[in-house]
Protein backbone atom coordinates (compact mmCIF):
# COMPACT_ATOMS: atom_id res chain seq x y z
CA UNK A 1 0.00 0.00 0.00
CA UNK A 2 3.21 2.08 0.36
CA UNK A 3 2.97 3.43 -3.35
CA UNK A 4 -0.43 4.02 -3.48
CA UNK A 5 -0.46 5.97 -0.19
CA UNK A 6 2.34 8.20 -1.14
CA UNK A 7 0.62 8.77 -5.26
CA UNK A 8 -2.80 9.44 -3.47
CA UNK A 9 -1.39 11.72 -0.59
CA UNK A 10 0.91 13.85 -2.62
CA UNK A 11 -1.60 14.23 -5.99
CA UNK A 12 -4.75 14.13 -4.77
CA UNK A 13 -4.69 14.93 -1.34
CA UNK A 14 -2.23 17.62 -1.08
CA UNK A 15 -3.78 20.08 -3.69
CA UNK A 16 -7.56 19.69 -2.50
CA UNK A 17 -7.00 20.18 1.23
CA UNK A 18 -4.52 23.45 0.01
CA UNK A 19 -6.69 24.67 -2.33
CA UNK A 20 -9.42 24.35 0.49
CA UNK A 21 -7.25 25.87 2.87
CA UNK A 22 -6.48 28.92 0.52
CA UNK A 23 -10.16 29.57 0.26
CA UNK A 24 -10.89 29.21 3.91
CA UNK A 25 -8.02 30.32 5.37
CA UNK A 26 -7.39 34.01 5.99
CA UNK A 27 -4.47 35.22 8.23
CA UNK A 28 -4.09 32.16 9.24
CA UNK A 29 -7.56 31.87 10.98
CA UNK A 30 -10.23 29.63 9.41
CA UNK A 31 -13.25 31.33 8.12
CA UNK A 32 -16.02 29.12 8.96
CA UNK A 33 -18.25 31.94 8.34
CA UNK A 34 -17.60 31.43 4.60
CA UNK A 35 -19.76 28.74 4.77
CA UNK A 36 -22.37 30.32 5.53
CA UNK A 37 -22.17 33.20 3.38
CA UNK A 38 -22.03 30.89 0.04
CA UNK A 39 -24.40 28.74 1.32
CA UNK A 40 -27.04 31.38 1.94
CA UNK A 41 -26.01 33.13 -1.74
CA UNK A 42 -29.58 32.34 -3.97
CA UNK A 43 -27.34 31.61 -7.41
CA UNK A 44 -25.41 28.98 -5.06
CA UNK A 45 -28.37 27.40 -3.89
CA UNK A 46 -29.74 27.15 -7.40
CA UNK A 47 -26.56 25.53 -8.54
CA UNK A 48 -27.19 22.98 -5.98
CA UNK A 49 -30.59 22.33 -6.60
CA UNK A 50 -30.18 22.23 -10.60
CA UNK A 51 -27.03 19.43 -9.68
CA UNK A 52 -29.32 17.36 -7.17
CA UNK A 53 -32.24 17.55 -9.67
CA UNK A 54 -30.38 16.86 -13.05
CA UNK A 55 -28.14 13.79 -11.75
CA UNK A 56 -31.57 12.48 -10.30
CA UNK A 57 -33.23 13.22 -13.54
CA UNK A 58 -30.28 11.76 -15.51
CA UNK A 59 -30.34 8.23 -13.29
CA UNK A 60 -34.12 7.39 -13.31
CA UNK A 61 -33.86 8.50 -17.38
CA UNK A 62 -30.55 6.11 -17.68
CA UNK A 63 -32.30 3.11 -16.04
CA UNK A 64 -35.45 3.31 -18.08
CA UNK A 65 -33.72 2.83 -21.02
CA UNK A 66 -30.95 1.10 -20.28
CA UNK A 67 -32.37 -2.07 -18.12
CA UNK A 68 -34.18 -3.75 -21.08
CA UNK A 69 -30.96 -3.42 -22.59
CA UNK A 70 -29.36 -5.24 -19.85
CA UNK A 71 -31.75 -8.26 -20.10
CA UNK A 72 -31.22 -8.47 -23.86
CA UNK A 73 -27.33 -8.43 -23.36
CA UNK A 74 -27.72 -10.95 -20.55
CA UNK A 75 -30.52 -13.42 -22.16
CA UNK A 76 -29.86 -13.19 -25.54
CA UNK A 77 -27.85 -14.72 -28.43
CA UNK A 78 -27.86 -13.32 -31.63
CA UNK A 79 -25.06 -12.61 -34.15
CA UNK A 80 -22.76 -9.57 -33.92
CA UNK A 81 -23.59 -9.40 -29.88
CA UNK A 82 -19.79 -9.04 -29.15
CA UNK A 83 -18.95 -6.22 -31.90
CA UNK A 84 -22.45 -4.69 -30.34
CA UNK A 85 -21.40 -4.71 -26.88
CA UNK A 86 -18.40 -2.78 -27.59
CA UNK A 87 -20.10 -0.32 -29.32
CA UNK A 88 -22.45 0.40 -26.67
CA UNK A 89 -19.02 0.55 -24.09
CA UNK A 90 -17.56 3.02 -26.82
CA UNK A 91 -19.18 6.15 -25.59
CA UNK A 92 -18.36 5.54 -21.71
CA UNK A 93 -14.89 5.84 -22.50
CA UNK A 94 -14.98 9.38 -24.94
CA UNK A 95 -14.01 12.30 -23.13
CA UNK A 96 -16.67 14.51 -21.88
CA UNK A 97 -16.02 16.70 -24.31
CA UNK A 98 -16.05 15.10 -27.41
CA UNK A 99 -19.81 14.10 -25.90
CA UNK A 100 -20.86 17.60 -25.96
CA UNK A 101 -19.61 17.74 -29.48
CA UNK A 102 -21.66 14.87 -30.63
CA UNK A 103 -24.77 16.25 -29.16
CA UNK A 104 -24.03 20.00 -30.43
CA UNK A 105 -23.51 18.61 -33.77
CA UNK A 106 -27.25 16.49 -33.78
CA UNK A 107 -29.06 19.20 -31.48
CA UNK A 108 -27.31 22.34 -31.80
CA UNK A 109 -27.40 25.30 -33.72
CA UNK A 110 -26.72 24.42 -37.37
CA UNK A 111 -27.20 20.79 -36.08
CA UNK A 112 -29.16 17.85 -37.82
CA UNK A 113 -32.48 18.64 -36.26
CA UNK A 114 -32.18 21.85 -36.54
CA UNK A 115 -31.26 21.29 -40.29
CA UNK A 116 -34.31 19.02 -40.75
CA UNK A 117 -36.45 20.18 -38.93
CA UNK A 118 -35.74 23.36 -36.94
CA UNK A 119 -35.37 21.61 -33.53
CA UNK A 120 -32.80 23.25 -31.41
CA UNK A 121 -32.25 21.78 -28.02
CA UNK A 122 -29.08 22.72 -26.65
CA UNK A 123 -30.85 26.20 -25.05
CA UNK A 124 -33.00 23.18 -22.90
CA UNK A 125 -31.99 21.10 -20.35
CA UNK A 126 -33.30 17.73 -22.18
CA UNK A 127 -29.84 18.18 -24.21
CA UNK A 128 -27.78 17.73 -21.22
CA UNK A 129 -30.07 14.76 -19.40
CA UNK A 130 -29.75 12.94 -23.02
CA UNK A 131 -26.04 13.57 -23.33
CA UNK A 132 -25.80 11.82 -19.59
CA UNK A 133 -27.77 8.77 -20.91
CA UNK A 134 -25.67 8.69 -23.54
CA UNK A 135 -22.43 8.37 -21.73
CA UNK A 136 -23.70 5.90 -18.87
CA UNK A 137 -25.89 3.50 -20.64
CA UNK A 138 -22.66 0.80 -20.45
CA UNK A 139 -22.94 1.62 -17.01
CA UNK A 140 -26.16 0.14 -16.43
CA UNK A 141 -25.48 -2.24 -18.77
CA UNK A 142 -22.29 -3.86 -18.41
CA UNK A 143 -23.52 -3.55 -14.47
CA UNK A 144 -26.70 -5.18 -14.42
CA UNK A 145 -26.45 -7.00 -17.14
CA UNK A 146 -23.27 -8.93 -15.93
CA UNK A 147 -25.08 -10.26 -13.00
CA UNK A 148 -28.54 -10.98 -14.42
CA UNK A 149 -26.42 -13.12 -17.08
CA UNK A 150 -25.45 -14.91 -14.36
CA UNK A 151 -28.39 -15.38 -12.30
CA UNK A 152 -29.78 -18.84 -12.91
CA UNK A 153 -33.13 -18.83 -14.97
CA UNK A 154 -34.46 -22.23 -13.46
CA UNK A 155 -35.25 -19.98 -10.07
CA UNK A 156 -37.74 -18.01 -11.79
CA UNK A 157 -39.34 -20.47 -13.96
CA UNK A 158 -39.65 -22.66 -10.78
CA UNK A 159 -41.98 -19.55 -9.95
CA UNK A 160 -44.12 -19.94 -13.13
CA UNK A 161 -44.41 -23.67 -12.36
CA UNK A 162 -45.83 -22.65 -8.93
CA UNK A 163 -48.53 -20.57 -10.41
CA UNK A 164 -46.88 -17.08 -10.86
CA UNK A 165 -47.37 -14.88 -13.76
CA UNK A 166 -44.29 -13.79 -15.99
CA UNK A 167 -44.11 -10.45 -14.24
CA UNK A 168 -45.03 -11.69 -10.75
CA UNK A 169 -42.19 -14.45 -11.24
CA UNK A 170 -39.92 -11.29 -12.29
CA UNK A 171 -40.96 -9.28 -9.30
CA UNK A 172 -40.79 -11.33 -6.85
CA UNK A 173 -37.34 -13.77 -7.93
CA UNK A 174 -35.50 -12.07 -10.29
CA UNK A 175 -35.78 -8.15 -8.74
CA UNK A 176 -34.77 -8.64 -5.38
CA UNK A 177 -31.41 -10.60 -6.49
CA UNK A 178 -30.34 -7.46 -9.61
CA UNK A 179 -31.52 -4.75 -6.70
CA UNK A 180 -27.74 -4.68 -5.51
CA UNK A 181 -26.40 -4.61 -9.12
CA UNK A 182 -29.46 -1.85 -9.89
CA UNK A 183 -28.52 0.23 -6.93
CA UNK A 184 -24.63 0.28 -7.86
CA UNK A 185 -25.21 1.40 -11.50
CA UNK A 186 -27.74 4.31 -10.35
CA UNK A 187 -25.22 5.08 -7.70
CA UNK A 188 -22.11 5.37 -10.14
CA UNK A 189 -24.72 7.08 -12.78
CA UNK A 190 -25.52 9.74 -10.30
CA UNK A 191 -21.97 10.20 -9.16
CA UNK A 192 -20.92 10.81 -12.82
CA UNK A 193 -23.63 13.38 -13.10
CA UNK A 194 -23.72 14.82 -10.21
CA UNK A 195 -20.19 15.68 -11.09
CA UNK A 196 -20.41 16.53 -14.92
CA UNK A 197 -18.24 19.32 -16.19
CA UNK A 198 -17.56 18.77 -20.15
CA UNK A 199 -21.23 17.87 -21.13
CA UNK A 200 -22.84 20.57 -19.09
CA UNK A 201 -19.98 23.47 -19.90
CA UNK A 202 -20.81 22.90 -23.48
CA UNK A 203 -24.04 22.23 -24.04
CA UNK A 204 -25.43 24.35 -20.75
CA UNK A 205 -24.16 27.25 -21.90
CA UNK A 206 -24.44 30.14 -19.34
CA UNK A 207 -28.08 28.91 -18.53
CA UNK A 208 -27.25 26.22 -16.53
CA UNK A 209 -24.49 25.17 -14.17
CA UNK A 210 -23.82 22.00 -11.92
CA UNK A 211 -21.43 22.37 -8.98
CA UNK A 212 -18.35 21.19 -11.05
CA UNK A 213 -18.86 23.57 -13.70
CA UNK A 214 -19.35 26.07 -10.82
CA UNK A 215 -15.99 25.36 -8.94
CA UNK A 216 -14.33 26.17 -12.13
CA UNK A 217 -15.92 29.56 -12.96
CA UNK A 218 -15.39 30.73 -9.26
CA UNK A 219 -11.91 29.43 -9.62
CA UNK A 220 -10.66 30.50 -12.94
CA UNK A 221 -13.43 33.36 -13.69
CA UNK A 222 -13.71 35.32 -11.11
CA UNK A 223 -10.49 33.98 -8.71
CA UNK A 224 -13.43 33.42 -5.75
CA UNK A 225 -11.46 30.87 -3.92
CA UNK A 226 -13.70 31.23 -0.46
CA UNK A 227 -16.90 30.26 -2.77
CA UNK A 228 -14.97 27.47 -4.84
CA UNK A 229 -13.68 25.81 -1.29
CA UNK A 230 -17.04 25.71 -0.06
CA UNK A 231 -18.50 23.85 -3.07
CA UNK A 232 -16.04 21.85 -3.22
CA UNK A 233 -16.79 20.32 0.21
CA UNK A 234 -20.13 20.25 -0.47
CA UNK A 235 -19.39 17.69 -3.28
CA UNK A 236 -16.88 15.68 -1.79
CA UNK A 237 -18.92 15.37 1.07
CA UNK A 238 -21.99 14.04 -1.39
CA UNK A 239 -18.98 11.76 -3.15
CA UNK A 240 -17.82 10.14 0.27
CA UNK A 241 -21.80 9.02 0.79
CA UNK A 242 -22.17 7.75 -2.78
CA UNK A 243 -19.21 5.68 -2.74
CA UNK A 244 -19.91 4.37 1.31
CA UNK A 245 -23.45 3.17 -0.30
CA UNK A 246 -21.49 1.91 -3.50
CA UNK A 247 -19.27 -0.08 -1.64
CA UNK A 248 -22.39 -1.83 0.42
CA UNK A 249 -24.40 -2.75 -3.03
CA UNK A 250 -21.11 -3.71 -4.17
CA UNK A 251 -20.78 -6.20 -0.95
CA UNK A 252 -24.60 -7.10 -0.84
CA UNK A 253 -24.21 -8.24 -4.44
CA UNK A 254 -20.78 -10.66 -3.85
CA UNK A 255 -21.73 -12.03 -1.20
CA UNK A 256 -25.33 -13.29 -1.24
CA UNK A 257 -25.94 -14.46 -4.55
CA UNK A 258 -25.56 -17.88 -6.56
CA UNK A 259 -24.44 -17.21 -10.18
CA UNK A 260 -23.79 -19.84 -12.90
CA UNK A 261 -21.62 -19.52 -16.28
CA UNK A 262 -23.01 -16.63 -18.25
CA UNK A 263 -22.92 -19.04 -21.50
CA UNK A 264 -25.78 -21.23 -20.06
CA UNK A 265 -28.45 -18.36 -19.57
CA UNK A 266 -28.24 -17.34 -23.14
CA UNK A 267 -30.44 -18.46 -25.79
CA UNK A 268 -31.78 -17.08 -29.51
CA UNK A 269 -34.68 -15.06 -28.64
CA UNK A 270 -38.18 -16.77 -28.64
CA UNK A 271 -41.99 -15.52 -29.70
CA UNK A 272 -42.62 -12.34 -30.58
CA UNK A 273 -42.27 -10.37 -27.69
CA UNK A 274 -38.84 -10.98 -27.54
CA UNK A 275 -37.87 -10.44 -30.69
CA UNK A 276 -39.85 -6.60 -30.67
CA UNK A 277 -37.76 -6.15 -27.68
CA UNK A 278 -34.02 -6.97 -29.11
CA UNK A 279 -35.40 -4.58 -32.19
CA UNK A 280 -36.12 -2.26 -29.99
CA UNK A 281 -32.88 -2.30 -28.15
CA UNK A 282 -30.89 -2.20 -31.50
CA UNK A 283 -33.40 0.90 -32.20
CA UNK A 284 -32.38 2.24 -29.00
CA UNK A 285 -28.66 2.01 -29.39
CA UNK A 286 -28.70 2.92 -33.16
CA UNK A 287 -30.38 6.71 -32.41
CA UNK A 288 -29.12 7.87 -28.98
CA UNK A 289 -25.15 6.03 -29.04
CA UNK A 290 -24.32 5.75 -32.75
CA UNK A 291 -26.40 8.59 -34.36
CA UNK A 292 -24.60 11.41 -32.38
CA UNK A 293 -21.81 9.78 -33.18
CA UNK A 294 -22.34 10.11 -36.86
CA UNK A 295 -23.44 13.58 -37.29
CA UNK A 296 -19.96 14.70 -35.40
CA UNK A 297 -18.02 12.55 -38.02
CA UNK A 298 -20.64 13.97 -40.73
CA UNK A 299 -19.90 17.51 -39.30
CA UNK A 300 -15.92 17.20 -39.43
CA UNK A 301 -16.00 16.33 -43.37
CA UNK A 302 -19.21 19.01 -44.37
CA UNK A 303 -17.13 21.73 -45.34
CA UNK A 304 -18.04 25.12 -46.78
CA UNK A 305 -17.99 23.67 -50.32
CA UNK A 306 -19.46 20.37 -49.58
CA UNK A 307 -17.74 17.19 -48.26
CA UNK A 308 -13.96 16.90 -48.05
CA UNK A 309 -11.18 16.83 -45.57
CA UNK A 310 -10.70 20.51 -45.63
CA UNK A 311 -11.03 20.72 -41.91
CA UNK A 312 -8.88 18.02 -40.95
CA UNK A 313 -5.93 19.40 -43.47
CA UNK A 314 -6.16 23.20 -41.79
CA UNK A 315 -5.62 21.03 -38.59
CA UNK A 316 -1.91 20.50 -39.73
CA UNK A 317 -0.92 24.04 -40.45
CA UNK A 318 0.68 26.47 -38.12
CA UNK A 319 -0.89 28.96 -40.00
CA UNK A 320 -4.33 27.79 -37.99
CA UNK A 321 -2.70 28.84 -34.83
CA UNK A 322 -3.63 31.95 -33.00
CA UNK A 323 -3.67 33.44 -30.09
CA UNK A 324 -5.43 30.59 -28.86
CA UNK A 325 -2.80 27.83 -30.18
CA UNK A 326 1.00 28.59 -29.85
CA UNK A 327 0.77 25.29 -31.79
CA UNK A 328 -1.01 23.59 -35.00
CA UNK A 329 -4.11 22.03 -33.89
CA UNK A 330 -3.33 18.94 -34.59
CA UNK A 331 -0.16 18.99 -32.59
CA UNK A 332 -2.97 18.19 -29.85
CA UNK A 333 -3.18 14.71 -31.20
CA UNK A 334 0.78 13.51 -30.39
CA UNK A 335 0.43 15.21 -27.06
CA UNK A 336 -2.72 13.35 -25.99
CA UNK A 337 -0.59 10.02 -27.03
CA UNK A 338 1.95 10.89 -25.59
CA UNK A 339 0.67 11.97 -22.21
CA UNK A 340 -1.84 8.71 -22.63
CA UNK A 341 0.97 6.76 -22.66
CA UNK A 342 3.01 8.16 -19.49
CA UNK A 343 -0.27 8.09 -17.85
CA UNK A 344 -0.85 4.72 -18.44
CA UNK A 345 1.83 3.93 -16.87
CA UNK A 346 1.73 5.39 -13.72
CA UNK A 347 -1.66 4.50 -13.32
CA UNK A 348 -1.13 0.08 -14.05
CA UNK A 349 1.73 0.81 -11.67
CA UNK A 350 -0.17 2.62 -8.82
CA UNK A 351 -3.00 0.68 -9.45
CA UNK A 352 -1.67 -2.62 -9.83
CA UNK A 353 -0.01 -2.54 -6.16
CA UNK A 354 -3.57 -1.53 -4.84
CA UNK A 355 -5.04 -4.12 -6.21
CA UNK A 356 -2.39 -6.35 -5.24
CA UNK A 357 -2.51 -5.40 -1.46
CA UNK A 358 -6.29 -5.55 -1.25
CA UNK A 359 -6.54 -8.90 -2.66
CA UNK A 360 -3.36 -10.35 -0.08
CA UNK A 361 -4.31 -11.78 3.01
CA UNK A 362 -4.00 -9.84 6.00
CA UNK A 363 -2.36 -11.31 9.36
CA UNK A 364 -4.83 -12.71 11.68
CA UNK A 365 -3.28 -13.25 14.87
CA UNK A 366 -4.03 -10.51 17.82
CA UNK A 367 -7.59 -9.89 19.15
CA UNK A 368 -10.81 -9.91 16.90
CA UNK A 369 -11.09 -5.78 17.65
CA UNK A 370 -7.74 -5.58 15.87
CA UNK A 371 -8.81 -7.53 12.59
CA UNK A 372 -11.95 -5.14 12.73
CA UNK A 373 -9.83 -2.35 12.45
CA UNK A 374 -7.63 -3.78 9.58
CA UNK A 375 -10.49 -4.48 7.92
CA UNK A 376 -11.92 -0.99 8.07
CA UNK A 377 -8.78 0.30 7.13
CA UNK A 378 -8.40 -1.81 3.87
CA UNK A 379 -11.94 -0.53 3.01
CA UNK A 380 -11.12 3.16 3.36
CA UNK A 381 -8.06 2.33 1.12
CA UNK A 382 -10.28 0.83 -1.07
CA UNK A 383 -12.61 3.49 -1.08
CA UNK A 384 -10.10 6.62 -1.38
CA UNK A 385 -9.06 4.60 -4.70
CA UNK A 386 -12.69 5.36 -5.95
CA UNK A 387 -13.01 9.54 -4.78
CA UNK A 388 -10.91 11.02 -8.25
CA UNK A 389 -14.02 9.50 -9.85
CA UNK A 390 -16.22 11.91 -7.65
CA UNK A 391 -13.81 14.75 -6.09
CA UNK A 392 -13.60 18.15 -8.74
CA UNK A 393 -10.92 17.19 -11.36
CA UNK A 394 -10.99 21.29 -11.57
CA UNK A 395 -10.32 21.76 -8.13
CA UNK A 396 -7.31 18.85 -8.06
CA UNK A 397 -6.08 20.77 -11.59
CA UNK A 398 -5.87 24.24 -9.59
CA UNK A 399 -4.20 22.75 -6.76
CA UNK A 400 -1.71 21.39 -8.56
CA UNK A 401 -0.55 25.07 -9.81
CA UNK A 402 -0.77 26.54 -6.12
CA UNK A 403 1.25 23.34 -4.40
CA UNK A 404 3.42 21.82 -6.79
CA UNK A 405 5.47 24.77 -7.56
CA UNK A 406 8.52 25.00 -4.81
CA UNK A 407 11.49 22.32 -4.85
CA UNK A 408 11.88 19.80 -4.61
CA UNK A 409 8.33 19.57 -6.12
CA UNK A 410 8.36 22.59 -8.85
CA UNK A 411 6.52 20.57 -11.51
CA UNK A 412 4.74 23.78 -12.65
CA UNK A 413 6.79 23.60 -15.95
CA UNK A 414 7.07 20.13 -15.97
CA UNK A 415 5.76 17.74 -18.56
CA UNK A 416 4.90 14.74 -16.40
CA UNK A 417 2.42 17.27 -14.84
CA UNK A 418 -0.32 16.52 -17.06
CA UNK A 419 0.26 12.47 -16.84
CA UNK A 420 0.44 12.19 -13.38
CA UNK A 421 -3.23 14.41 -12.92
CA UNK A 422 -4.24 12.08 -15.77
CA UNK A 423 -3.26 9.26 -13.90
CA UNK A 424 -5.48 9.73 -10.84
CA UNK A 425 -8.44 9.05 -12.87
CA UNK A 426 -7.15 6.23 -14.53
CA UNK A 427 -6.10 4.35 -11.27
CA UNK A 428 -9.89 3.55 -10.34
CA UNK A 429 -10.33 2.01 -13.52
CA UNK A 430 -7.15 -0.32 -12.76
CA UNK A 431 -8.24 -1.18 -9.48
CA UNK A 432 -11.69 -2.53 -10.29
CA UNK A 433 -10.77 -4.12 -13.61
CA UNK A 434 -7.85 -6.44 -12.16
CA UNK A 435 -9.41 -7.01 -8.31
CA UNK A 436 -11.79 -9.63 -9.29
CA UNK A 437 -8.95 -11.48 -11.48
CA UNK A 438 -6.69 -11.53 -8.83
CA UNK A 439 -9.59 -12.61 -5.91
CA UNK A 440 -9.95 -15.75 -8.85
CA UNK A 441 -6.56 -16.91 -8.35
CA UNK A 442 -6.09 -19.79 -6.07
CA UNK A 443 -4.12 -18.62 -3.05
CA UNK A 444 -3.14 -22.82 -2.74
CA UNK A 445 -0.70 -21.67 -5.66
CA UNK A 446 1.04 -19.00 -4.03
CA UNK A 447 1.88 -21.35 -0.77
CA UNK A 448 3.24 -24.37 -3.10
CA UNK A 449 5.14 -22.76 -4.72
CA UNK A 450 6.40 -20.35 -1.55
CA UNK A 451 7.10 -23.75 -0.12
CA UNK A 452 9.12 -24.90 -2.91
CA UNK A 453 11.62 -22.02 -2.52
CA UNK A 454 10.06 -19.15 -4.63
CA UNK A 455 10.93 -15.62 -3.43
CA UNK A 456 7.95 -13.23 -3.32
CA UNK A 457 8.77 -11.51 -6.97
CA UNK A 458 8.86 -15.22 -8.21
CA UNK A 459 5.96 -16.01 -7.19
CA UNK A 460 3.98 -12.71 -8.70
CA UNK A 461 5.76 -13.93 -12.05
CA UNK A 462 5.28 -17.52 -12.16
CA UNK A 463 1.79 -17.63 -10.70
CA UNK A 464 0.13 -14.34 -10.49
CA UNK A 465 1.22 -12.84 -13.80
CA UNK A 466 0.19 -15.18 -16.59
CA UNK A 467 -3.07 -15.40 -14.98
CA UNK A 468 -3.67 -11.73 -14.97
CA UNK A 469 -1.74 -10.51 -18.27
CA UNK A 470 -5.22 -10.42 -20.14
CA UNK A 471 -6.74 -7.55 -16.80
CA UNK A 472 -3.53 -6.13 -17.21
CA UNK A 473 -3.55 -5.71 -20.88
CA UNK A 474 -7.90 -4.13 -20.19
CA UNK A 475 -6.35 -2.21 -17.26
CA UNK A 476 -4.11 -0.62 -19.27
CA UNK A 477 -5.83 0.26 -21.65
CA UNK A 478 -9.27 1.51 -19.86
CA UNK A 479 -6.52 4.10 -18.14
CA UNK A 480 -5.44 4.97 -21.77
CA UNK A 481 -8.72 5.93 -22.83
CA UNK A 482 -9.90 7.83 -20.12
CA UNK A 483 -6.67 9.56 -19.10
CA UNK A 484 -7.13 10.99 -23.21
CA UNK A 485 -10.47 12.00 -22.39
CA UNK A 486 -9.42 14.32 -18.92
CA UNK A 487 -10.38 17.28 -19.27
CA UNK A 488 -11.31 18.81 -15.74
CA UNK A 489 -7.67 19.51 -14.44
CA UNK A 490 -5.85 18.85 -17.76
CA UNK A 491 -7.34 22.61 -18.45
CA UNK A 492 -5.81 24.61 -15.93
CA UNK A 493 -2.29 22.49 -16.30
CA UNK A 494 -2.03 21.90 -20.07
CA UNK A 495 0.61 24.44 -21.36
CA UNK A 496 -0.39 26.63 -24.49
CA UNK A 497 2.24 24.98 -26.64
CA UNK A 498 1.21 21.18 -25.46
CA UNK A 499 -2.46 21.67 -25.22
CA UNK A 500 -4.09 18.03 -25.19
CA UNK A 501 -7.13 16.92 -27.53
CA UNK A 502 -9.77 17.94 -25.30
CA UNK A 503 -8.89 21.29 -24.17
CA UNK A 504 -8.18 22.09 -28.07
CA UNK A 505 -11.72 21.75 -28.29
CA UNK A 506 -12.99 23.10 -25.62
CA UNK A 507 -11.32 25.89 -26.66
CA UNK A 508 -11.94 25.96 -30.59
CA UNK A 509 -15.71 25.49 -29.26
CA UNK A 510 -15.32 28.49 -27.04
CA UNK A 511 -14.84 31.07 -30.33
CA UNK A 512 -17.08 31.53 -33.20
CA UNK A 513 -16.67 31.09 -36.75
CA UNK A 514 -17.05 28.12 -38.97
CA UNK A 515 -13.62 26.85 -39.18
CA UNK A 516 -13.23 26.92 -35.17
CA UNK A 517 -16.25 25.00 -35.47
CA UNK A 518 -15.29 22.63 -38.40
CA UNK A 519 -11.76 22.09 -36.93
CA UNK A 520 -13.55 21.05 -33.01
CA UNK A 521 -15.34 18.26 -35.07
CA UNK A 522 -12.35 16.98 -36.93
CA UNK A 523 -10.42 16.73 -33.46
CA UNK A 524 -13.37 15.64 -31.43
CA UNK A 525 -13.79 12.85 -34.44
CA UNK A 526 -9.98 11.83 -34.57
CA UNK A 527 -10.25 11.67 -30.95
CA UNK A 528 -13.43 9.47 -30.93
CA UNK A 529 -11.61 7.30 -33.47
CA UNK A 530 -8.60 6.76 -30.83
CA UNK A 531 -10.79 5.74 -28.11
CA UNK A 532 -13.33 3.63 -29.70
CA UNK A 533 -10.42 1.69 -31.23
CA UNK A 534 -8.68 1.19 -28.03
CA UNK A 535 -11.97 -0.07 -26.42
CA UNK A 536 -12.68 -2.77 -29.76
CA UNK A 537 -9.05 -4.15 -28.78
CA UNK A 538 -10.15 -4.43 -24.98
CA UNK A 539 -12.89 -6.21 -26.49
CA UNK A 540 -11.05 -8.99 -28.50
CA UNK A 541 -9.10 -10.03 -25.03
CA UNK A 542 -11.64 -9.57 -23.08
CA UNK A 543 -12.44 -12.01 -20.56
CA UNK A 544 -15.34 -12.95 -18.44
CA UNK A 545 -13.50 -12.37 -14.93
CA UNK A 546 -12.18 -8.78 -16.38
CA UNK A 547 -14.87 -6.94 -13.96
CA UNK A 548 -17.28 -4.59 -14.73
CA UNK A 549 -15.49 -2.91 -16.88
Amino acid sequence: MAVPLAFFALFFAFPVVAIVGRGLKDGGQWQLGRLGAVLGDPDVLHVLWFTLWQAAASTVLTLLIALPGAYVFARFDFPGKRLLRAVVAVPFVLPTVVVGSAFLALVGRGGLLDDLWGIRLDTSVWAILLAHVFFNYAVVVRTVGGLWSQLDPRQEEAARVLGAGRFAAWRWVTLPALGPAVAAAALMVFLFTFTSFGVVQILGGPTFSTLEVEIYRQTAEFLDLPSAAVLTLIQFAAVLGLLALHAWTVRRRESTLRLVDASQTAHRPRGHGQWALLWGTLAVIAVLLVLPLAVLVERSFAGPDGYGLVFYRTLRSAAAADSTFAVAPLDAVWNSLAYGAAATVIAVLVGGLAAAALTRPWPRAGPSRRTSTVGRFVRGFDALLMLPLGVSAVTVGFGFLITLDKPPLDLRGSWWLVPLAQALVGVPFVVRTMLPVLRAVDGRLREAAAVLGASPWRVWREVDLPMVRRALLIAAGFAFAVSLGEFGATVFIARPDHPTLPVAVARLLGRAGELNYGQAMALSAILMVVCAGALLALERIRTDHSGEF
